[in-house]
C-alpha cells in the first residue's frame, strides 16, 4: 500500500506480515584522497531500475552506500591529552545525498534521529573533519602549533593513535604505567642498616621486649644443631621388648631430649608474641609501611632477625628426623606406662595436653614458619581497624628493600661483614614465604607486590652452594607456587 502524503504511517492490513528492512551493509574504508567537503562518486552505473548514476559518498555514519566511521567526538579525555571538541563539524550542503526510494528515506530518518539524540551534526550524521596538511598552505607554522594526535577507539583493542607504532594501538595499561610512578616496580630507595641500627626513644619499649626473646635465639639454634637423638637406644628397646634394662636405658635417653623439644616449643610461643608486637609497631597509622621501615630501622632489624632465625630453625629441623622419632617413642611409652600404672619420670615435665600441642608443632615440615604465619593471620583478624594491606605491604616492602640492597653495588658496598649478604638473602626469602602464606593470592601471582623474578635472579646470581637451601625453601615451603596463577617463567626459574 503506498504511503499517504504528509508523512503519516501507512495503514497495515490485520494479520499481514510485517516487512522488516534489509540489513545495512558496510563498505570498505574511504580512500585518502576523498574528503566530505568535496565528495566524488567512486562508481557510476545503472541501478535496479533506471539508468541514473548512483554516487557513493563516504560519511561518518552507517547507511546504505556509506561506510562506517568512528565518532571522533566520543574520544576519551586522558591526562596530558587535550579533549576533543564538544561537537563535530556540521554537515555541509552537498556532503549528503539521500536516495529517492522511501525505504532508504526511512533508514536515513532513523539514523538522523539517532544522531540528533547524541548531539551530532545538522543531519544527525557526524562527518570526519579533513586532516591538516603537513606542509604547504594551511600547515602549522611550528611543531608547537601542530595539534596533538587524536586517540580513537580501536575496535575493542584499545586506544589508537593514527600512524603510531605497534599497529597504531596504545594499550591503556601501558599508558597508565607511563602516567604513574614506577617506584613500586623498582623498590623502595633507601638503605636498611642491618649491622648498626640503634633504637630511638619511640622504639625502645618494643625493642627491649623483643630483644629479651632474641637473646635466646642463638642458644636455641646451637641446641638444635647439636641434637643427635636416641635412635640407637630406641631400636634396641623395640627389638628386645622383654629386656627391662634396655627399656629403661631408652627411656632415660629420651626424657632429657623431650625436655629440649619442650624448650624449643616454648620459645616458639615467645617468638610469636614478639612478632605480634613488632607488627603492631611497623603497621600502625599514620605512617606507611615504607616510612615505618625507614624511620624505625632498629625494629625492622629485629623483624629481620626473627625471619632469619625462623629459616635456620626450620632447615635444621627438616634435616633431623630424630626429633619426631624421639617424641613419638616418648608418647607411646608414656601411654603404655599409664595403662600399666607405672610411674613415669618425665610425665611431670610434659603432660598430656602439652604433648598434644607439641606433637602438632613438630608434625609440620616448617614449624617455626607455621607459627609466624599463624601469628600474622591472628594479628590481622584481631586488629580489624587496621587495613590488611598495611601488614602485607610491610612484608612486600621488606622483600623489596632486601632485593634492592643486594642488586645495587652502592648499597652492597656499605656492608662491612660478609655474613650480612647471606643474612639479607635469608630475610628476603623468609619474607616471601611468609607473604605467600598470609596473602590470599600469594607471592607468585601477577598482582603480587613482590618482584619474584627479580628476587629469584638475585638468588641465582650468588654462588650455588650458598643459596641452594633458600631456593629449595621457595620450591617446597611456599603455598601458591603450583597455582594456575603462577606464570610459567617463574616456575621454570625455580626448576
Amino acid at each position: 500500500m503506498p504511503a499517504p502524503r504528509g508523512g503519516a504511517a501507512p495503514l497495515r492490513r490485520a494479520g499481514a506480515r510485517r516487512r522488516w528492512p534489509r540489513p545495512l551493509p558496510l563498505l570498505p574504508p574511504a580512500p585518502d584522497h576523498l574528503s566530505p567537503a568535496s565528495p566524488r562518486p567512486l562508481r557510476e552505473g545503472r541501478g535496479k531500475k533506471g539508468g541514473e548514476g548512483r554516487p557513493r559518498i563516504y560519511l561518518a555514519g552507517r547507511a546504505r552506500d556509506a561506510c562506517a566511521r568512528p565518532d571522533r567526538s566520543a574520544a576519551p579525555s586522558l591526562p596530558g591529552i587535550p579533549p576533543s571538541p564538544s561537537s563535530p563539524l556540521p554537515c555541509t550542503s552537498g556532503s549528503l545525498a539521500l536516495p529517492a526510494r522511501s525505504r532508504r528515506r526511512c533508514c536515513c530518518r532513523r539514523l538522523a534521529r539517532r544522531g540528533s539524540a547524541t548531539g551530532a551534526g545538522a543531519e544527525g550524521l557526524p562527518v570526519r573533519p579533513p586532516p591538516l596538511p603537513r606542509s604547504g598552505p594551511g600547515a602549522p607554522s611550528s611543531a608547537a602549533e601542530e595539534p596533538p594526535p587524536r586517540l580513537e577507539e580501536g575496535g575493542g583493542v584499545g586506544l589508537r593513535e593514527p600512524g603510531g607504532s605497534s599497529g597504531g594501538y596504545l594499550n591503556m595499561g601501558n599508558l597508565l604505567k607511563v602516567l604513574t610512578c614506577t617506584d613500586l616496580e623498582q623498590g623502595p630507595n633507601f638503605f636498611l642498616d642491618f649491622e648498626n641500627a640503634q633504637p630511638t626513644e619511640s622504639e625502645k619499649e618494643i625493642y627491649n621486649q623483643v630483644n629479651v626473646v632474641l637473646k635466646d635465639a642463638e642458644g636455641i639454634l646451637e641446641d638444635l644443631q647439636s641434637y643427635r637423638g636416641a635412635g640407637h637406644e630406641i631400636r634396641e628397646a623395640i627389638q628386645h621388648p622383654a629386656d627391662e634394662k634396655l627399656q629403661e636405658k631408652a627411656w632415660g635417653a629420651v626424657v632429657p631430649l623431650v625436655g629440649k623439644l619442650k624448650t624449643f616449643y616454648e620459645f616458639s610461643q615467645r617468638l610469636e608474641a614478639a612478632l605480634r608486637g613488632l607488627l603492631g609497631a611497623l603497621t600502625s597509622t599514620p605512617y606507611s609501611p615504607t616510612q615505618h621501615l625507614e624511620r624505625e630501622q632498629a625494629l625492622a632489624k629485629q623483624f629481620a632477625e626473627i625471619l632469619h632465625f625462623t629459616l635456620r630453625f626450620d632447615e635444621l629441623k627438616m634435616t633431623n628426623p630424630a626429633i619426631q622419632n624421639d617424641f613419638s617413642y616418648y608418647r607411646r611409652t608414656l601411654s603404655r606406662m599409664r595403662i600399666n600404672n607405672v610411674p613415669a619420670e618425665g610425665e611431670n615435665e610434659v603432660n598430656n595436653e602439652l604433648a598434644n600441642r607439641m606433637s602438632l608443632f613438630y608434625a609440620e615440615a616448617t614449624p617455626m614458619l607455621k607459627t609466624l604465619s599463624d601469628a600474622t593471620t591472628k594479628f590481622v583478624s584481631e586488629n580489624k581497624n587496621l587495613p590488611i594491606e598495611n601488614t602485607t605491604d610491610c612484608l612486600s616492602t621488606m622483600a623489596s628493600v632486601c632485593r634492592v640492597m643486594l642488586e645495587t653495588p652502592e648499597y652492597r658496598s656499605r656492608f662491612t661483614n660478609e655474613e650480612t649478604v647471606s643474612f639479607c638473602l635469608r630475610v628476603m626469602v623468609g619474607v616471601i614465604i611468609l607473604y605467600d602464606h598470609v596473602h590470599p593470592v600469594g607471592a607468585f601471582a601477577k598482582t603480587s607486590k613482590i618482584d619474584m623474578k627479580g628476587c629469584i635472579k638475585v638468588l641465582k646470581d650468588q654462588p650455588p652452594n650458598s643459596v641452594e637451601g633458600l631456593l629449595n625453601a621457595l620450591r617446597y615451603t611456599t603455598k601458591h607456587l603450583n597455582d594456575e596463577t603462577t606464570s610459567k617463567q617463574i616456575k621454570s626459574m625455580l626448576q
